[in-house]
């Protein structure tokens, strides 16, 4: 099974960024876009796992002493990819989400998972694969995003799987944050 650990979004949230990805795929040629119940901020992905590792992980989000903070929406921005660029909503700077991914990667790395080696940078993918109509417009003049906050108390084990074609991202372990 394909599993991640995140950040689940409420629904102000997830209002303010369906807005933008509405104005994102006007913009587009094509391109593959978020539904809005898999919106989410990925803390650390773990990839194609056995079942009987749900253990390990879920032992290693216990082990993460954090309090609710807060978070906020901050700009837009993209990868670059040849297949299309995935285009994304940002996370103000935030010394507490850094610090619990932080926490939560060397939890997991010390239960033997083998995760990404790269810089966390914290965002929330709108679409991917996006191909823009008129590559010279600034796409993000047009894309809505008033200054939401959220608190985060919940931590998420997430299972991907296609259902009748479809991604579906379910909770499978939550915790919260104390």
């Amino acid at each position: 099974m394909r599993l991640f650990i995140a950040i689940n979004l409420n629904d102000e949230i997830k209002n303010t960024l369906m807005a933008a990805i509405l104005e994102l795929k006007k913009g587009a040629s094509k391109g593959n876009f978020t539904h809005r119940e898999n919106l989410h901020l990925t803390l650390a992905f773990l990839g194609e796992l056995s079942e009987d590792r749900i253990v390990d992980i879920r032992s290693a989000m216990n082990q993460i002493k954090e309090e609710p903070f807060g978070l906020s929406l901050s700009g837009f921005g993209q990868f670059k990819r040849k297949s299309g660029d995935i285009h994304w909503a940002g996370i103000d700077q935030n010394a507490a989400l850094l610090s619990l991914q932080k926490k939560l990667t060397a939890e997991l790395q010390n239960a033997g998972f083998l995760l990404e080696n790269r810089e966390y940078s914290p965002h929330l993918t709108l679409g991917r694969e996006v191909r823009l109509a008129d590559p010279s417009v600034n796409i993000y003049d047009a894309l809505p995003l008033s200054k939401k906050e959220m608190t985060v108390s919940r931590i998420s084990l997430m299972k991907s799987e296609r259902i009748d074609g479809k991604l579906v991202y379910s909770e499978i372990y939550g915790r919260d944050l104390t």
